[in-house]
């Protein structure tokens, strides 16, 4: 199975931390369940005030939906400058890597 890879990266004035997972756990429960979504990693760096994630989908038309869906989110918020990245995932060297795919 080819997997896609998604990077978002946008700034956020915060919360962080165990604030921030309070605040987002109903985000979290939704992205859980979008359609194709292998797992994600919660990104932060509060020091330069930009937040993200990580996302492995299980086709480039999951990760492309979901990118569409996901920055006008963020524009709803209006939040601005944001960056998403998509990949494909060379699966023969992420094995030897201990990808969790």
């Amino acid at each position: 199975m080819a997997h896609t890879l998604l990077q978002f990266d946008f700034p956020f004035p915060g919360p962080w931390g165990g604030e921030m997972a309070t605040a987002m756990e109903g985000l979290a429960t939704d992205i859980a369940a979008e359609p194709g979504l292998v797992w994600k990693i919660w990104t932060e760096n509060a020091e330069e005030g930009r937040a993200g994630g990580i996302y492995v989908f299980d086709s480039a038309q999951a990760a492309a939906a979901y990118r569409d869906k996901h920055t006008a989110r963020l524009a709803e918020f209006g939040i601005t400058d944001i960056r998403a990245m998509t990949f494909e995932v060379n699966p023969a060297l992420s094995q030897i890597t201990r990808a969790p795919l």
